[in-house]
């Protein structure tokens, strides 16, 4: 079996579809369930929607996005070249609830965290920005093979 899937992409909004597309399909090879499957596309696509609104903001740079399996544990990679971003502590979602003044948006890191059970992020002034998401226990023993 393939534990391997990496895809490559411009960082713009129009390609969240197909990199949802590619965590999708590198989830379904690995056999995840669909509540599996659900949050890993949900937690991908936040977090490539944030490189591409604040990493790179107005300008284009490349999206790397990389899933593999070790042991029963899904695991996502992304990698980018924009800003260097410094996540927030987590906090409880009752203190960010949203207010009638308070702009929306702003619960993509803590969406992340609850849908995912590992989520780390580190910056390298050679490679950038580089987050990484695990779904522990999520990828049956006996996965199915590729054809």
């Amino acid at each position: 079996m393939n534990n391997d899937w990496q895809l490559t992409i411009a960082s713009d909004l129009h390609n969240l579809p197909l990199i949802a597309q590619f965590v999708r399909n590198a989830g379904r090879a690995a056999g995840l369930n669909d509540d599996a499957l659900f949050a890993i596309e949900l937690a991908c696509d936040e977090a490539c929607n944030n490189v591409i609104e604040h990493a790179y903001r107005d300008a284009a740079g490349p999206l790397h996005i990389a899933c593999s399996v070790r042991q029963a544990d899904f695991i996502i990679q992304i990698q980018d070249q924009g800003r260097p971003f410094e996540p927030p502590i987590a906090r409880p979602l009752h203190h960010l609830r949203r207010r009638a003044n308070t702009p929306v948006g702003g619960l993509g890191i803590h969406l992340m965290r609850k849908l995912m059970d590992v989520v780390e992020y580190r910056f390298d002034t050679q490679f950038g920005n580089h987050l990484t998401m695990i779904k522990r226990q999520v990828v049956p023993i006996s996965a199915p093979e590729d054809t």
